[in-house]
């Protein structure tokens, strides 16, 4: 059997729902939605969009991850204090080792593609 081209339709994908969790939250009380479109034979590249609303909570990689914020906005900053804002249009990669903070501003969705060693 042939190999077939996949299109990414929101509304087709796998749905997780649920809060931030409890140890990396900061501030807020987000709310996240992943809806999950791809994973490749050997599990460790994934694509979907994620979405939250307003929040703050520490991020700690250990993939890479290529992020295009579709909607709304946050800011990401790294362990040392250095602040990213993102906003819809912007494309982005977060490489694997990145320990810092994911705040999101009113509510952000993005599309990502996660690749992982």
């Amino acid at each position: 059997m042939s190999k077939k081209l996949l299109r990414i339709v929101e509304g087709r994908g796998q749905v997780e729902k649920g809060p931030v969790a409890e140890e990396k939250l900061l501030a807020g009380n987000p709310r996240q939605m992943t809806e999950h479109f791809f994973t490749n034979a050997r599990e460790n590249f994934f694509c979907g969009v994620w979405s939250s609303d307003a929040g703050k909570w520490k991020l700690s990689y250990s993939e890479d991850e290529f992020c295009y914020i579709i909607d709304g906005e946050a800011v990401i900053t790294d362990a040392e204090g250095h602040s990213e804002r993102v906003v819809a249009g912007d494309a982005f990669c977060i490489p694997a080792g990145f320990e810092g903070s994911w705040e999101t501003i009113g509510s952000v969705k993005k599309f990502y593609a996660i690749y992982e060693e």
